[in-house]
């Protein structure tokens, strides 16, 4: 497969899941902490790698929404996606995640915010990449 990269982004970890995490423009400056859920300090003020991914996860799934209306030419209103992401022991050994979206689409039927969503899955990125690796549900709300 070749990729014509348009846009390259960067952060540095140091400590892990109990250290801090940045973008050299400090744009994105956070602490981290393993959560008491998961056996960790749940230091107050923190954040973890699966709430950065969520974010993300969730802004990059608007924007392909958006995209696909533009291509389809649908007039649609504020798209507002949340995302869910859950860490876990897999059976076989090590961590996996689990994803929900649950995005939502001004002025668009129910109809159109379906067929929406699932081209929006198939363009994403974020979508692209966890494909067949991560379990993913769609929940249009």
């Amino acid at each position: 497969m070749s990729l014509k990269i348009l846009y390259t982004a960067q952060a540095t970890a140091v400590g892990g899941r109990n250290g801090h995490t940045e973008t050299p423009d400090r744009l994105i400056s956070a602490d981290l902490s393993v959560p008491k859920e998961r056996g960790g300090p749940g230091k107050p003020n923190t954040t973890t790698p699966e709430h950065l991914f969520a974010a993300g996860y969730a802004a990059c799934f608007g924007s392909a929404i958006d995209y696909v209306a533009k291509v389809q030419k649908k007039q649609i209103g504020l798209v507002t996606v949340t995302a869910e992401v859950g860490i876990g022991s897999r059976d076989t050994g090590g961590f996996g995640l689990a994803v929900t979206l649950r995005p939502r689409i001004e002025g668009a039927s129910a109809e159109d915010t379906k067929a929406l969503i699932a081209e929006a899955d198939k363009v994403c990125p974020y979508s692209q990449a966890i494909r067949n690796n991560v379990e993913v549900k769609l929940e249009v709300g």
